[in-house]
């Protein structure tokens, strides 16, 4: 499953809508999102990894980072 599908099931489980998302990761970071250039960074896949771990701390998932080589 692709990024841009597992952070709308975390929306569906949330109840939450893109541009909500894109309200409280303005509100949190700062910086200024909307629903249309969240979903351009998700098309473009260049979401970077911080707006990533931000996504997750506002749906309540988590990241996990393995190394292949252990």
């Amino acid at each position: 499953m692709d990024i841009k599908r597992y952070v709308k099931v975390q929306l569906a489980l949330n109840q939450m809508t893109m541009a909500q998302l894109a309200d409280k990761m303005s509100d949190i970071s700062g910086k200024v999102y909307t629903r249309d250039s969240l979903n351009g960074k998700f098309y473009r896949e260049s979401l970077s990894v911080k707006e990533l771990e931000l996504i997750a701390k506002i749906l309540d998932f988590t990241i996990e980072y393995k190394s292949k080589f252990v």
